[in-house]
């Protein structure tokens, strides 16, 4: 795979929520050497027991078209929506970042976390930890910036996206 058309794409998979559904999507993904970048999973609707998985996966165009289309052939698959070629979609990513500071850089780790309206879940007289939620991209800027300061761990959701306008996937 050449890296210049390899494109990075989000899909949202609809599923009956039951024991391997999960593992059978996973399984289609590493069976044909794909590799997902970001992965997300809840029941979005209790009384039809369905779950939405939303993937980022990266490859060719057509790699992706595949992989789609394998996706919907799965049994427990209702629907697949390639959020990035259906365009116009939101997606958020949450994160909690714990960072290690005392004086000057306590004080900058402070300034930083305003900028980007991170807010302060739990502190001690050496450590905090921020919780941020905004586009992945902000995210990973964030965590660079706090890397000097003394960056101790990150954990993050993965991606959860979602179309714009009235119409349902």
């Amino acid at each position: 795979m050449s890296k210049s058309n390899v494109e990075t794409h989000t899909l949202s998979v609809l599923v009956d929520n039951e024991p391997g559904v999960l593992a059978r999507v996973v399984g289609l993904f590493s069976g044909r050497g794909y590799n997902i970048e970001s992965l997300t999973v809840a029941e979005v609707a209790h009384a039809e027991h369905l779950s939405r998985i939303t993937i980022v996966t990266s490859g060719t165009p057509e790699a992706i078209e595949q992989i789609s289309h394998q996706l919907d052939r799965l049994v427990p698959v209702h629907t697949v929506t390639d959020l990035t070629l259906a365009g116009n979609s939101i997606e958020r990513e949450l994160a909690m970042v714990k960072v290690r500071g005392r004086g000057e850089n306590r004080v900058e780790a402070m300034r930083l976390a305003d900028a980007f309206r991170a807010r302060v879940i739990d502190a001690s007289t050496e450590s905090f930890v921020f919780e941020l939620t905004g586009r992945p991209d902000k995210i990973d800027q964030f965590v660079e910036l706090m890397r000097p300061i003394g960056l101790v761990e990150v954990s993050r959701t993965g991606i959860a996206a979602i179309s714009r306008g009235p119409e349902q996937m």
